[in-house]
């Protein structure tokens, strides 16, 4: 899939003031580059002159025969010059893709293309060299359209395209292809900079495409490009691939921190396949969260992800046990007032947000937090959870914000990432 649609050569061409004009066919006229007159030699001119005569009358084979001929009589890059822009306007007359671009690369090897057009003509090359898979040739003149001072935004996804294609789909975390992936992913960052910096919006496909690259490759830079593609496109699958990259990264975390993060992936509607929902259902249960082992396995059915017998164990054991759980919320809120410290608090919380009621969970891990003796970054995080899910983002923002580090910093700061899309 490409990443930009390329112009097509005519209109390149007319953007830069059309085709190139043709010469006379009964006078030394030639076509110039900027700032001289081409010396063609009349043997070449000769040729070019029978060849512009048979596309004229659109004998096109004919006009490839004498242009041939022309490609044997050269001896300067004037007249490479000059047979490249007859084969040019040969291609465009006779809808001649080939000889198109063979008139085009002759053009710019030749040295005399104008300045003004170099740039743009490198680009329509690149992009034609891309199309028939010749990576090397599409890197070497999108680095010269780049040179010449086009446009970033447009040369630049040619560029990683062609680093993509030399790295190939085998395996990508293993040299050379790690390292064309690397140099393709700084081309596709350097095109999205330079398309931002023009006022336009990023394709988040382009995010997209360097969080696939960057992972395949094994690449440090993977969590990055699921940043700038959850940024361009805040949706439920690329916040969960940032999740998924931070449990990878992150494997020692405990079940109540993972919890909590897998809590993230929920509220961003990020549960997609069965295991999703039954890993969140499992850290509730581990933690005694049984509200929410009910609640994200219904979810999970609900949705048709789950059947009956998937994670039946602990919901059975969950709705056995949620009635006398509830049944004690109560007393339990009035002995974390009377506590020396907020566990109890902390403890009541936790089964308050499980079921749901964030308002009452908010206030005990308010409460836990003056009392103390508890985890202070697990009350912030949870504290900021129950904010979030009860509509209440600045307050939230600041819980988040009070978390100091290790991993609850980090999950923390997805949170925060979160409730970035929700200003």
């Amino acid at each position: 899939m490409r990443f930009v649609t390329p112009l097509s050569l005519a209109l390149a061409l007319a953007l830069t003031g059309g085709a190139v004009s043709a010469p006379a066919s009964a006078a030394k006229k030639e076509e110039k580059p900027a700032g001289r007159k081409l010396n063609v030699s009349p043997e070449v001119l000769k040729s070019l002159q029978a060849a512009q005569k048979a596309a004229d009358a659109q004998d096109f084979a004919g006009a490839k025969t004498a242009l041939t001929e022309a490609d044997g009589k050269a001896a300067s890059n004037d007249d490479k010059y000059q047979i490249g822009a007859i084969k040019l306007n040969t291609g465009i007359q006779g809808k001649d893709d080939a000889l198109k671009m063979e008139g085009l690369n002759q053009m710019l090897d030749s040295g005399l293309t104008p300045p003004e057009q170099t740039g743009q003509f490198n680009m329509v090359a690149a992009d034609a060299a891309l199309a028939q898979k010749n990576y090397d040739v599409a890197i070497a003149r999108g680095q010269a359209a780049l040179a010449a001072g086009y446009k970033s935004e447009q040369v630049n996804p040619t560029i990683a395209q062609a680093y993509f294609g030399k790295a190939g789909t085998g395996n990508a975390s293993a040299e050379p292809a790690r390292g064309f992936n690397q140099q393709g992913l700084a081309a596709l960052k350097a095109a999205a900079d330079a398309t931002k910096a023009s006022g336009q919006p990023v394709p988040a496909q382009w995010y997209q495409i360097g969080v696939s690259r960057a992972a395949a490759a094994r690449l440090p830079e993977v969590t990055e490009w699921a940043k700038w593609a959850y940024a361009a496109n805040p949706s439920g699958e690329n916040l969960r691939t940032l999740i998924r990259l931070f449990q990878q990264a992150n494997p020692n975390i405990t079940n109540r921190e993972n919890l909590d993060v897998l809590r993230l992936m929920s509220a961003a509607k990020g549960l997609v396949v069965a295991a999703d929902f039954t890993e969140l259902a499992e850290m509730a249960s581990k933690t005694g969260i049984y509200g929410e082992v009910k609640s994200t396995i219904d979810a999970g059915r609900a949705k048709g992800v789950l059947n009956v017998s998937q994670a039946g164990d602990i919901y059975q054991a969950a709705v056995g046990r949620i009635p006398g759980d509830k049944s004690t919320l109560g007393a339990a809120e009035a002995d974390a007032g009377k506590a020396a410290n907020g566990k109890v608090a902390a403890a009541t919380g936790d089964a308050y947000l499980g079921y749901g009621d964030y308002a009452k969970a908010a206030a005990m891990f308010e409460l836990a937090k003056q009392k103390g003796g508890v985890d202070a970054d697990e009350i912030n995080t949870r504290l900021g959870i129950a904010k979030t899910m009860g509509g209440d983002n600045a307050g939230a923002k600041t819980a988040f914000e009070a978390v100091q580090g290790g991993a609850r910093k980090q999950i923390a700061d997805l949170w925060l990432t979160y409730l970035g899309t929700k200003a």
